[in-house]
Parts: C-alpha cells; structure tokens; sequence
C-alpha cells in the first residue's frame, strides 16, 4: 500500500538526491529558455518559472520526487493568451489569478480527479512521452537544432514536425555533435554495466554529469583545434547573459495591475488554471508510479502548493509552471529519492543563473539531447509494454491507445483518448462480472444460486434483468448478496420487479441481502423478503 509524503526533508539519501537535483538542473536550463521561446514570453521568464519550480513549489509541496517548472503542454495556452492580452504584464497578471484558481481547487478537493485514472493510462502515458523524447532527440543528436521547445508533440500541423525534422537532419549532419553523441551514449552503456556500478567512482558521479563534462570539453578542444567545425548558436545552450546588476534586475517583469477589470484576463486566468492544474495531477500519479519507494502525492495539497508557485512566478515575471515529468524521470534514473532533490534544482537554476551563465552558454545540446534520450528510453523500455500486456487485454488495449493518441495528438489530447478506452474496458469487465450462476437438480425442480458482485451499481440491472428473464417456471431462485459490499437500489427494484412476476410462473425466490450494505438497502432487502414469504408465515429479519 503506497504511504502518505512527509513533509520533513529525509537527508539519509543526500547523494543520490544531490545527482538528481544537479542533473535536472543540466537538463532544465535549455528547456525553460526553448519553452519560454515557443510561448512568446521574454527567455529569462522560462529561467524564473525554473527557479519557482524548484524552490517555492518544492517548499509547498508534499511530493517526494516531483520537480516543477515551465512544460511544453502549456505553450499554447501560454501563447494563446498572450496575444489575446496584447502584452506579457497583463497576461502575468492572469497568471496570478490562475494560481489563486489553484489554490481553491486545493481547498475544494478537486484533487479527488487524479484517482479516477487508471494505471494503463498512467503508463501508457509515460511510454508515449518516452517515444516522443527518443524521437525528438534524434536530430539534436547529430547536430540539427531548429526545434528547441522540446515539446511533447510529435506531429505539429503547420509548423515543424519530427519526420520534417529528421529529412531536414539528414542534410545538416555536425561531426562534433556526433562525435559527442557517440561518446555520451557510451558513457550510458559502460555506467549501466554492474561490474562499473559497482565501483565508488560510478556510485558518486552521475553518468549524465560526466556526459555534461566531456561535451563541454570536447566542443572547446574542437575551437583550438579547427574552429570551423565548433558547436555554437542553437547547437548549445543560450542563456541570457546580464553585463550588470541593473541589466539583470531588469530582466524581471511585473504584472500589469491596471488590467484587473479585463474580462480577458480572467479567461485567460482560467485556461491557465485548468491545464496546468491537470497537467500537475497527470504528472505527480505518474512520478509515484516512477518512485522505488510508491510514495502516494496528496493531489490536493499539489494543487494548493503548484497555486502558490504560479502566483509568484507571475508576481515576478515567470510563465506558468506544472509538475513536469521529464525532468522527474531524469531526477529520478540519477538517483533521487526525496523532495531536497527538486530543492537542489531550484538552487542551482538561482545561483548559476547569476554566477555562471557563460559557462553553462557552453553545454552542447548533443550532450544533453543524449541525457533525454536515455531517460525516454527507461520510460518506454519493451519490459514495461511486456508487463502491461501480461495483465490483460483490458489493460494493454488503453495503454497502446494512450501511447498512439499522444503520438498523433498532443499529451492531453491523448491521455482522454485514453481515459475513454479505459472506461470502456472498466464498464465492460463490470458488467461481465456482475454475478456469477451455478444450476443444480433438485427433486427434479431446477435451483438456480446466482451470486451477486462485490459492487452492484444501476450499471448491473440490465444483465441480471436479462437473467431473471431467463428463469424457467416452477423453479427455485436463490440470488445471495451476502459477500456484497454495496447494492443499487435500482437493482433491488428489478428483483422486487421480477418477484411479483415469479408469483404467476410458480417460481420460488429466495435473497439473502448484503451484510456490510447501508442501512436503506438492509431495510429494502428486509422488505424485499417479507413480501416473497408464503402466507401466514413469520416475518423474515434481516
């Protein structure tokens, strides 16, 4: 049974969470600047939602391995609302109602949604995410790096997609973004190997770090070397690099306070509100499945603490926030085990920013196209479709169809994609299972035992009626509802139905109602029974 977060910080797995807050940190910085690029907002903006992420939602925050910050599935509506808006101030002020939305949907429970997901879904979402990275990492991987959003799409209809992506590629191959990726990618395979995993050296320095490391080096090696052929522009990272303290401070923005009676701003503050708020539920469900130790996220405190950090990142210039998977998977493959993880992220965002901008400005994208492509690999590795598959059709059907939708759609668009298909095979193994009938010969009068589910909703009266129907005359029906825990008033209804009717086919009924039901179905039952009792018989009690 998954245990309740703490909210007090467990030390005990330091090094693990040191490497999984440094390399989230490596693999954010790009990602904040590219989202906050595809969204429209100024670049720094990504960096500040980062920072938020880390820090704020990781103080609020009861998850133990969620890191927050700004995610591909709010770019449109981030974009959306920025031109309807006319200006960024506005829309952070739209930002800062979305996160007092939040808020409220904490205090009113509206967390309760994340537990109708079901876990096929879950996972089915984690592998198309998976697919999605490995495939969008491919051009990055040999030096072509036009799409720097990262985004969870596969298909993008009137702009960039990934097979123009990867034709586009295959003219514009870089020999030191191979040669690094070739070299990243063994890094990986030898870090992997127990033998190596064994040794102080591979339990104390992330493989991922070291990837960071030799791509940096390498890159600069190649600009004494033969500057020609060195990575630059769009092939590293490219974060805002202030030239003094008031050029920094001005890359903060404050909301636009005169613009509170737009009407615009409140929609706005709305869309905001319900994506990142699902996007934040989706994601904390699928880190808990990630987590070794099956932690289970309060979704109502994530929701209350994922408000508070959409409220200052708007306050100070940041675009919206959610709970991001991505950088949780890489978190967690590094080894991170507790929250101080997602602290140590949020740290080293703040104090790099400010301290070493040229020197991340170094990292190849290669290098850290290769992290990704790992982490989507361990996402959507054949071992985990093999377990999906082994528990059944109705479970491996939803997380195939979960992984299509978000290839050929977009994330949320195939997560309810998937969530119908679910339903479908949730509503239909529910009325398969209904009951169960046994028939013996009794002095030549048929007995027929029918057995009621443990949870006998409206949804079970139309295959019991069809039962009932079914009943020969002169019979003996015994339909037993002792091992239920909840039977619908409506399907007391049909049996009562069926009872008036048995009278007239000489067909004796015999219930024996649920022992654990609520008081209204026990006295029902009780009802129920009295009325199929022969004449001047006794009351029967219940």
């Amino acid at each position: 049974m998954k245990q309740p977060i703490s909210q007090s910080i467990d030390f005990s797995n330091l090094q693990g969470d040191l490497r999984g807050g440094a390399i989230s940190f490596l693999v954010a910085v790009p990602l904040c600047l590219g989202i906050a690029l595809a969204s429209g907002a100024p670049l720094f903006a990504g960096i500040i939602a980062g920072i938020v992420g880390g820090l704020v939602v990781g103080i609020f925050s009861r998850s133990a391995l969620s890191i927050s910050g700004p995610e591909a599935g709010l770019i449109v509506v981030t974009l959306s609302a920025i031109q309807a808006l006319g200006s960024f101030p506005a829309f952070l002020l739209a930002m800062c109602i979305a996160g007092l939305i939040q808020v409220g949907l904490g205090f009113a429970r509206a967390g309760i949604v994340s537990n109708f997901f079901p876990s096929s879904v879950i996972k089915g979402m984690l592998a198309g995410i998976g697919i999605i990275l490995i495939l969008k990492q491919l051009p990055h991987l040999v030096g072509y790096d036009a799409d720097a959003a990262e985004g969870l799409t596969l298909f993008q209809p009137g702009g960039f997609n990934i097979i123009e992506q990867l034709h586009m590629a295959l003219g514009q191959f870089r020999g030191v973004a191979i040669l690094i990726t070739l070299i990243s990618l063994a890094v990986f395979y030898v870090w992997e190997r127990p033998a190596f995993r064994q040794r102080d050296f591979a339990k104390n320095v992330p493989a991922a770090l070291v990837v960071v490391v030799l791509g940096i080096c390498i890159n600069e090696l190649v600009r004494v070397i033969s500057p020609e052929w060195v990575l630059r522009g769009n092939h590293v990272v490219q974060l805002p690099v202030p030239e003094s303290p008031l050029a920094f401070v001005q890359l903060f923005t404050l909301p636009d306070f005169s613009q509170w009676s737009n009407p615009l701003v409140y929609t706005s503050a709305v869309a905001i509100a319900l994506v990142a708020s699902l996007e934040a539920l989706l994601a904390v469900e699928a880190s808990d499945e990630l987590d070794p130790l099956k932690r289970k996220t309060p979704a109502n405190h994530e929701l209350k603490a994922q408000g508070i950090g959409n409220l200052i990142s708007g306050l100070i210039g940041g675009i919206p926030l959610t709970s991001v998977i991505v950088r949780s998977s890489v978190s967690i493959n590094a080894g991170a085990r507790t929250k101080l993880a997602a602290l140590i992220h949020g740290t080293l965002l703040l104090v790099c920013v400010v301290t070493l901008p040229t020197l991340l400005n170094k990292i190849p994208w290669a290098s850290l196209a290769s992290i990704l492509l790992v982490t989507g690999y361990k996402l959507a590795r054949i071992e985990i479709v093999k377990a999906v598959f082994a528990e059944g059709i109705s479970k491996f059907i939803p997380f195939v169809v979960t992984v299509l939708a978000i290839l050929l759609t977009d994330l949320l668009t195939g997560i309810g994609i998937g969530m119908a298909t679910g339903i479908f095979f949730i509503l239909r193994d529910h009325y398969q299972n209904t009951h169960s009938v046994r028939m013996e010969l009794d002095s030549d009068i048929k007995r027929i035992h029918v057995s009621l589910g443990d949870h006998v909703s409206f949804l079970s009266k139309a295959k019991l009626v069809k039962l009932l129907k079914s009943i020969p005359d002169n019979s003996i029906v015994e339909i037993n509802g002792t091992e239920s825990s909840y039977i619908d008033s409506d399907v007391i209804t049909a049996i009562q139905n069926f009872g008036v009717a048995a009278r007239q086919r000489n067909i004796r009924l015999i219930f024996l109602p649920s022992r654990v039901a609520d008081s209204s179905v026990v006295h029902t039952s009780k009802e129920l029974l009295n009325s199929f009792r022969p004449a001047g018989s006794p009351s029967v009690s219940v």
